[in-house]
């Protein structure tokens, strides 16, 4: 194909490309909330009550109301401690700091952060997180796009509320049903 028809055919098919991504955002779109909601302090969107390797994960907003764009938990946490070293194969991970202290690692780097410090976690990259302040500590945490993590946390609250031990190898299958991969231990402090 010579270089004229190639840019005719490029130009010929950048609105049908158009078309489809707005006909893709359109049905996501449907399947969003079309209402604002208030959830309020201590409370989940659903009403239900998470508790999760030694703290509640209250759901604030839900996939269901983001077309599956993102889903974002509150979590307070007794314990000290957190998840083994992780990563997501096709969500990223915000962390947002409102109490206490938490190191959190991604990749190599590993940084303390203190209320009103955030860090990200992109996917496909090893992470975790650990309270460790004495104190009761308050974290949100975003996922984007939701995907299954919100049936994931229901899941684990079955589990029973505390950090299991050598969750590395005890959950690694588990967390691969929810497109998760566990890389190694949880952080040390």
């Amino acid at each position: 194909m010579n270089r004229r028809n190639f840019l005719k055919l490029s130009l010929a098919a950048a609105p049908l490309a158009l078309t489809a991504h707005a006909a893709e955002l359109a049905s996501a779109q449907g399947q969003r909330s079309d209402k604002g909601f208030r959830v309020g302090a201590n409370e989940d969107r659903h009403g239900e009550e998470l508790l999760i390797m030694g703290g509640r994960f209250d759901l604030k907003v839900s996939a269901r109301d983001t077309g599956d764009g993102f889903c974002l938990y509150d979590t307070i946490r007794q314990s000290k401690g957190g998840p083994a070293l992780h990563l997501h194969h096709f969500q990223d991970e915000w962390f947002y700091v409102i109490r206490g202290e938490f190191i959190v690692q991604v990749g190599d780097e590993t940084v303390r952060l203190r209320p009103g410090d955030s860090a990200f976690a992109p996917r496909k990259a090893p992470h975790a997180f650990a309270k460790v302040s004495e104190e009761e500590g308050q974290m949100l945490v975003l996922f984007q796009p939701a995907g299954s993590m919100e049936d994931f946390f229901q899941q684990m609250a079955k589990l029973g509320p505390g950090i299991p031990k050598n969750q590395e190898t005890v959950l690694k299958e588990f967390w691969e049903r929810y497109g998760m991969e566990i890389v190694g231990p949880p952080l040390k402090f």
